[in-house]
């Protein structure tokens, strides 16, 4: 059973006690007992007990926060010196269609990531994928690349972060990120819908980053939607897709790209 620290705050008719909307347990209309904390439990506790952040998420499942804290727990357990972690990725999403789980971990020292994410994966089951970076190469990552962009515009974090970005164009990094969305042209029946799904998102992820618009998961999937015409996100993630229709659009959109991006590439361009 989870424990929650909280303190009692003074209401206009009633006082009250807050406590956070993303927990593992304590449901919306569960009875609890209140009582005081004995001053063992406060030296025990640090009276406020740490609680991770949430970026752009309103809900998510109590058993996916059992899994976050773990995950917590034991990179805290073996790295010795951190700034932040980050979980990010399918996982937020709701529902329970995610197969693994991808985690940033913020540290100036290098860290074993092999070992980490055996130690993960034999505690969790999940296939878990890590990113090890510095503070100050993740800056850089946001300021050029819209793949970063896109993984932090949801996610949890250990610590709270704020980056202030000046968004860089830099060409030749994009023409190696388009190449990636290339495959779905050639293999489109072999593929899954996730599959699908995955090169769709990293196309348009650099479309929104070229017209120097906002790229977050909700805003790629809304475009997604909007120039293939779909239903909704799912018609292209379950495999639904009308192939003649889809591909006409999706190589007209490839071609647009690519040329812009090699034009600029000639010219030497890059944004100031």
């Amino acid at each position: 059973m989870e424990e929650i620290v909280a303190r009692i705050s003074k209401g206009s008719k009633m006082d009250q006690i807050y406590i956070p909307k993303n927990r593992i347990s304590l449901e919306n209309g569960a009875f609890v007992i209140i009582r005081p904390l004995s001053e063992q439990i406060k030296k025990r506790e640090n009276v406020k007990k740490e609680t991770p952040y949430f970026y752009r998420i309103k809900k998510i499942e109590p058993v996916k926060m059992r899994i976050i804290n773990e995950i917590f727990s034991i990179i805290e357990g073996n790295v010795k010196s951190y700034d932040n972690i980050i979980i990010t990725g399918s996982i937020l999403e709701m529902g329970f269609k995610f197969n693994d789980i991808d985690i940033i971990i913020l540290s100036e020292e290098k860290i074993n990531e092999n070992i980490l994410k055996e130690k993960i994966e034999l505690k969790t089951g999940i296939i878990t994928h890590i990113i090890y970076l510095s503070k100050k190469a993740l800056q850089q990552g946001l300021e050029i690349d819209p793949l970063y962009q896109s993984m932090l515009s949801k996610c949890v974090s250990k610590k709270r972060f704020f980056f202030r970005l000046k968004r860089k164009i830099e060409y030749k990094i994009l023409d190696l990120h388009l190449l990636k969305s290339e495959p779905i042209i050639h293999s489109f029946d072999i593929l899954n819908g996730e599959q699908k799904y995955h090169f769709a998102r990293n196309l348009i992820a650099i479309k929104l980053f070229l017209e120097n618009k906002k790229v977050d998961n909700e805003d790629i999937n809304k475009e997604i939607i909007k120039l293939f015409g779909l239903k909704d996100i799912n018609e292209i993630k379950d495999n639904l897709l009308e192939k003649k229709k889809f591909l006409h659009k999706y190589e007209n959109l490839y071609k647009q790209l690519s040329n812009t991006i090699l034009r600029n590439i000639k010219n030497g361009s890059k944004q100031k």
